[in-house]
């Protein structure tokens, strides 16, 4: 993804200012604003167990769980103690994120506390443990300098972060804190909210959740499974292309010498509902056993009926609904025209970790899976176009509806849209068909543009890093995205802008092709990605090295998304920009030749695969005789 500023206020930059503000709901617009209040917090999240007491010993599994009661206010008020009964409110003055409950601290415009709390147990065997919340802060003050009004986050002992009225936005900002080293402990979270004798400050929480996932003790063998999933989906939209239902099936093979007794469905758009209300819904299973939703409802655990042993193969099955929440978003619908990235459920993997079950990341991605088939069957009314992951053929259907089939092989997920689009097409040099599907608004000289940029990047990437082989590539162009760009397999959102377009097209690569888990090493293909748009565009990066600044010493190029949602000011500058640099330094380091050789001979080794940093690290120093150690400590490239 490559994110765009809004033009005030808006989130910290991942490229130069494309974009421009959207209308989107409280929870997208609370996306927009999430690094204001990130950069101005008066302290940061808890890291290691070092501000932690000891935690107790860790059992040998781990059961994903959301752990919170009550995170959304709607069930009153049994799970919390709060400091008075006008805490937890659904009064008139704020709004809730989602539903009509939420907890109001302050706001009195007077000496004044208010506190929450609740007691939570995080359970033993679990590697990871993510507290998630929603805040909004109003304020009377005007101060751009004195905190005179505070919030503060704590779990146990430890505090969190605080807030004050210098962190004041226009929506509600998720904030997300990494709390595993309480793991096997029952502890307190609490809020408390203090006022100063003027000038009300409101701090109104919503949805607070505290996800664990991870099993602590290793499988024996870290074969990344379930392996080789085939996908059958068949769909029938309503008139505006915004709900479709219908039933998806996939086949899988577990390739680890494990048995599985379990898979897990990431339901990923739910983060952009309620669990009340989520806008994908899995019903009648088939082939296994739902159990509970977890990971803020993006996970779905199927039990199998048997054990599944190396190299066997299973189906299960479900009915699927999708509901395409209003927004110009990745998963949204602007006007007449509707986005639907992620919506299509598919297998978490499991390998040495445990299963990877982190959170959605609304700065980045969280998208890890393996390469699978896709055949995809979506049916809809005729006036609207459905580009999407591969390649389409349109039949007709019943009385004013087409039938779009589009298949897909080896590919890591699927995407589609479906609108009223204006559509033009043509060829790349080497082959490659190309379609930009334009909203309304987009002027057909823009329209050209990106098709003439399309062309050209396809063909620059395939030249440096492999043949592009997803047959067609779709771009949707819509200027209301406030994201910038987002890649999937053979499909991409966009801005009207030539860097953008050939960053996500550089995706096909790097995340599609070679693989990597986005949520923990995302630099593998943001990083990648930017260094390869600058190649394309003739950039060579000359001394931008020379402007790295870290803000810690816990601040690496190679940190995680939880790493980042918790520093977003500092993710665009030093995932993008410092990786990218990071990647001009090791050309000049190896020479322009072996840097171009590396990264063909490393796309061809990860082809359809995943890669790791430890993987890259090695790659590159086999390419040289030059001991790259202290290139790496530099660089702080760690893994």
């Amino acid at each position: 993804m490559r994110s765009t500023p809004h033009k005030a206020p808006g989130p910290v930059a991942k490229v130069p200012p494309y974009g421009r503000t959207t209308r989107r709901s409280r929870q997208a617009l609370a996306a927009g604003v999430f690094a204001v209040a990130a950069v101005a917090a008066l302290s940061l999240p808890v890291t290691p167990a070092a501000a932690a007491p000891a935690a107790a010993p860790l059992a040998a599994a781990c059961t994903p769980a959301q752990v919170v009661a009550g995170g959304d206010f709607e069930s009153g008020t049994s799970s919390w103690t709060q400091s008075s009964t006008t805490v937890i409110t659904s009064r008139t003055g704020q709004s809730a994120h989602g539903g009509s409950n939420f907890a109001w601290l302050d706001g009195t415009g007077g000496t004044h506390t208010d506190s929450l709390s609740q007691s939570v147990t995080i359970p033993s065997g679990c590697s990871s443990a993510t507290l998630t919340f929603w805040l909004h802060i109003d304020t009377a003050e005007t101060t751009s300098s004195t905190a005179y009004d505070k919030l503060t986050a704590k779990i146990g002992s430890t505090t969190l972060a605080t807030y004050s009225n210098l962190n004041k936005a226009t929506g509600y900002v998720q904030k997300s804190f990494d709390v595993s080293s309480f793991a096997g402990q029952t502890v307190s979270l609490a809020f408390s909210g203090t006022e100063d004798s003027s000038l009300q400050t409101s701090f109104v929480l919503d949805d607070i959740a505290l996800n664990t996932s991870g099993d602590t003790a290793p499988p024996a063998d870290s074969t990344r499974t379930p392996a080789a999933p085939a996908y059958t989906v068949n769909l029938s939209s309503n008139t505006a292309g915004t709900v479709w239902t219908g039933h998806e099936s996939t086949t899988f093979t577990n390739a680890s010498a494990t048995p599985l007794t379990e898979v897990y469905l990431r339901l990923w758009d739910n983060y952009h509902g309620t669990c009340s209300a989520p806008p994908i819904t899995v019903t009648n299973v088939t082939g296994g056993t739902a159990g509970a939703l977890s990971v803020a409802c993006t996970a779905l655990q199927i039990a199998l009926p048997t054990p599944l042993a190396q190299g066997q193969s299973t189906t299960i099955g479900f009915d699927l609904g999708i509901t395409v929440p209003s927004g110009a978003d990745r998963f949204g619908y602007d006007g007449a025209f509707s986005m639907i990235g992620n919506a299509l459920p598919v297998l978490a993997v499991k390998d040495g970790s445990g299963w990877h079950l982190d959170p959605y990341t609304n700065n980045g991605e969280s998208f890890y899976s393996l390469a699978a088939d896709f055949k995809v069957t979506l049916d809809h009314p005729t006036t609207l176009l459905v580009p999407a992951t591969g390649t389409s053929v349109d039949t007709s259907g019943t009385s004013g509806r087409t039938v779009t089939t589009a298949t897909a092989s080896k590919v890591r997920d699927f995407a589609w849209a479906a609108g009223p689009f204006t559509k033009i097409s043509g060829t790349s040099t080497a082959g490659t068909p190309i379609n930009i599907y334009s909203v309304s608004g987009i002027s057909s000289s823009n329209a050209q543009s990106m098709l003439t940029t399309a062309k050209s990047a396809v063909d620059a990437h395939a030249g440096r890093f492999g043949a592009y082989p997803y047959g067609e590539l779709d771009a949707v162009i819509d200027n209301n995205f406030w994201f910038g760009g987002m890649e999937y397999p053979g499909f991409v959102l966009d801005l009207v802008s030539t860097t953008a377009l050939t960053h996500e097209i550089g995706h096909q690569w790097f995340y599609g092709i070679v693989g990597d888990d986005e949520y923990n090493s995302p630099w593998l293909d943001e990083a990648f990605t930017d260094y390869a748009t600058d190649l394309a565009q003739g950039l060579t990066g000359t001394n931008c090295w020379n402007s790295v600044s870290w803000a810690s010493s816990a601040e690496n190029i190679t940190n995680s998304m939880a790493y980042w949602d918790a520093h977003s000011s500092r993710y665009s500058t030093v995932v993008y920009g410092y990786g990218k640099c990071a990647l001009h330094d090791l050309r000049r380091t190896l020479g322009d030749t072996a840097m171009a050789k590396l990264l063909k001979d490393y796309a061809t080794s990860h082809w359809y695969g995943v890669s790791t940093t430890a993987e890259f690290k090695a790659a590159a120093q086999a390419a040289t005789t030059t001991d790259l150690t202290s290139f790496w400590t530099t660089h702080r490239i760690v893994g």
